[in-house]
């Protein structure tokens, strides 16, 4: 959608074929950085976000025994030219699904259309789908674009030699729970390690009713063998994973009650694939999770398909030859979001955390100095954003540069 949306504001027409039968409010939640929200602005559609989300203030990260680690304020409120907002995924996919049917009009959306081939013809590229009644239909244009996900049927087509996932030695399980919020309201919060079982959650609509809660979104991360599930819609149970966590009552947030509570859990396996040489072939190319799927660590998943939209459309208004385009926009994006692939994988935001636990043989400290220094801290931290493209310094100077 986002791509759609890059793509008309500079006079490129386009259309996107969804292979679900109809478009539904489904899922948990995600956070949007300060980099993906400035993109999204760019986009015109920042108030509808923040109308429906919650503007992130700080982000905290604390021990298995609840005790704080680590304190930052977040978007605007730490100087970014931009917020962070926390939002639900059925939200934020009504917003970009409106503003594509708003602007580009209703028939530039078609859903019930499968991916089953697509191929180069010199002058076009042509891309066919299969519907649920098992009808196939043919599309042609300059490009085809591949923005089908993990599972993407046009990477399978592509690169069938590149499909093996790689496991990471745990599986997540998210969740949406009904409770009051917590810490400043705005909170994020990073509990434990994948040792311990660890948690992050935050809030992702606000008032939801008059006496104040708020939708909580949680992920819980625990070690677990591989089952070898590479289905992201699986639904679980908290039995499967609580026990991490039973005696994580803290004064600001009885975790084990939120699980409990939660109006439905689902089961993630943690996963990625390592980066390919290259995404494309002629006019038909890769997009987000379908071109560099990543661990779902650090919100990068959701910004780096919405940047590559971005510099997409960038490439193939400014190059008439469109095959040119699309090898501009992979030297672009390939290197960055490799990196951000490999660094995901032994340097998450919240890695500092197992740190601490190394330090002090997974015990309560008397005081945090004795184990860890705050430069260390904000070294930790500040290496990430430099990497993941969403420091200060880095998002000022993308926001300067016109479309």
């Amino acid at each position: 959608m986002s791509l759609a949306l890059a793509l008309h504001q500079v006079g490129i027409e386009c259309r996107v074929f969804e292979a679900a039968k109809e478009i539904k409010p489904l899922g948990v939640g995600l956070n949007l950085l300060p980099h993906a929200v400035s993109e999204l602005a760019r986009l015109g559609l920042l108030d509808e976000l923040l109308a429906c989300g919650v503007e992130t203030k700080d982000v905290s990260l604390f021990t298995s025994h609840g005790q704080l680690v680590y304190r930052e304020e977040r978007g605007r409120y730490a100087g970014y030219p931009a917020p962070q907002i926390s939002i639900h995924r059925g939200d934020l996919h009504g917003v970009l699904v409106d503003a594509v049917r708003a602007r580009l009009g209703n028939d530039s959306l078609v859903t019930d259309q499968r991916c089953v081939a697509a191929e180069n013809h010199g002058h076009f590229a042509s891309v066919s789908f299969a519907n649920g009644a098992g009808r196939t239909t043919e599309a042609r244009g300059d490009v085809v674009i591949g923005c089908d996900g993990v599972n993407s049927a046009l990477r399978r087509l592509l690169h069938p030699q590149h499909l093996d996932f790689r496991f990471h030695g745990t599986i997540s399980y998210r969740g949406v729970t009904r409770a009051m919020p917590f810490l400043s309201g705005k909170s994020m919060a990073y509990v434990g390690t994948s040792k311990t079982g660890k948690m992050v959650a935050y809030p992702i609509r606000e008032n939801i009713d008059v006496e104040g809660h708020a939708l909580i979104n949680w992920v819980v991360e625990v070690s677990k063998e591989d089952c070898g599930i590479r289905d992201w819609t699986r639904q679980a149970s908290h039995e499967d994973f609580i026990d991490y966590m039973a005696d994580w009552k803290f004064d600001w947030l009885d975790v084990p009650a939120m699980i409990v509570n939660a109006v439905a859990i689902y089961e993630y396996p943690v996963v990625d694939r390592d980066p390919l040489a290259c995404w494309g072939d002629g006019r038909i190319s890769l997009l987000g999770d379908a071109a560099h799927p990543m661990l779902p660590r650090g919100s990068n998943g959701s910004a780096q398909a919405i940047i590559d939209g971005r510099v997409l459309a960038q490439r193939l208004a400014a190059l008439d030859n469109p095959i040119e385009a699309l090898r501009a926009y992979e030297d672009e994006r390939r290197p960055a979001t490799a990196k951000i692939v490999l660094t995901n994988r032994d340097r998450a935001p919240d890695a500092i955390l197992n740190v601490v636990e190394q330090r002090t043989g997974g015990a309560r400290f008397s005081k945090l100095s004795d184990v860890i220094s705050d430069s260390e801290l904000a070294l930790w931290q500040s290496s990430y954003k430099e990497v993941a493209g969403f420091s200060i310094d880095q998002l000022k100077n993308v926001s300067s540069k016109a479309v």
